[in-house]
């Protein structure tokens, strides 16, 4: 059934590729002429379409390549992006499924905006305790993911920043920050500040990278030896590294830290059952 649908999606798509050669009001010969040039001076005859091959693509239902959809999207004046959904691809939506398929561990997240013109799911309703202030240091449960303009997200500076997931066996930082937290690093704020804190909640965050992955702790740095501090209450235990052989601050967690999926519920059967620091 599946099979099928993308069958006739790729026909479609077929016709829709000869209705944009023929508003242009150019020819598969023309196509095939202009498609030589972008091959040649990329240096891979990948690039080129054939004549044949671009009447078997309008016609059947065969799937073009990346690279001939990238020579289409060139002589067609049509954004890649825009091609690729005409065969069922949608980049949009790759944000929201790496966020519904969470890793256990710990790492660095980038964000890309595939296209301005297209609205994009983002999380638009927080738990009634969210506060803006503290959202570098708190976990906020997503209540709603809904389509936003992409002008909206772009004011965030989505494209720009850096941002970190906290993987879902990451328990270092719980209750205060929890497992499937997403958070924001600010890169330009990678050296560790010395104590003392008033509370917790002033103490500085780190997104810090190691040899084998990623960590996200408080971080004491002393004699040559950086120091990964877990919450109190956390069953993690603490972590020393040498430093920086061993490891770099990315940054400093600042702006938000929310939650985007239910944290896992080892830690309620008991902390003998997590993963614990060395």
């Amino acid at each position: 059934m599946v099979a099928s649908s993308n069958r006739g999606m790729a026909v479609r798509a077929g016709e829709r590729l000869k209705n944009l050669r023929n508003h242009l009001g150019i020819t598969t010969r023309e196509v095939e002429e202009f498609s030589r040039k972008i091959a040649q001076d990329e240096g891979n005859e990948y690039f080129q379409i054939s004549n044949a091959w671009l009447t078997q693509i309008e016609n059947t239902d065969a799937v073009p390549s990346i690279h001939k959809l990238f020579s289409l999207s060139i002589i067609y004046r049509t954004g890649f992006n825009e091609l690729l959904t005409l065969f069922g691809v949608d980049l949009t939506k790759i944000f929201g499924y790496q966020f519904s398929l969470p890793l256990e561990k710990t790492h660095i997240v980038k964000l890309e905006i595939p296209d301005e013109s297209q609205p994009v799911m983002f999380p638009v309703r927080f738990d009634r305790g969210f506060n803006i202030e503290r959202s570098s240091l708190l976990s906020r449960m997503v209540e709603i993911w809904g389509e936003v303009p992409i002008p909206i997200i772009q004011s965030l500076d989505l494209r720009h920043g850096l941002y970190g997931y906290i993987g879902q066996k990451d328990f270092t930082l719980y209750p205060l920050l929890r497992p499937g937290s997403f958070v924001q690093i600010d890169g330009e704020k990678n050296e560790i500040q010395p104590g003392p804190w008033r509370t917790e909640l002033d103490r500085p965050i780190y997104f810090i990278e190691l040899r084998d992955g990623y960590a996200c702790s408080w971080c004491e740095l002393l004699n040559g030896k950086l120091t990964l501090v877990p919450h109190p209450l956390s069953p993690c235990s603490t972590q020393q590294v040498a430093w920086p052989e061993e490891a770099e601050i990315v940054g400093q967690v600042t702006a938000v830290a929310m939650r985007l999926v239910n944290y896992s519920e080892d830690y309620s059967r008991g902390v003998s059952k997590l993963p614990k620091r060395s």
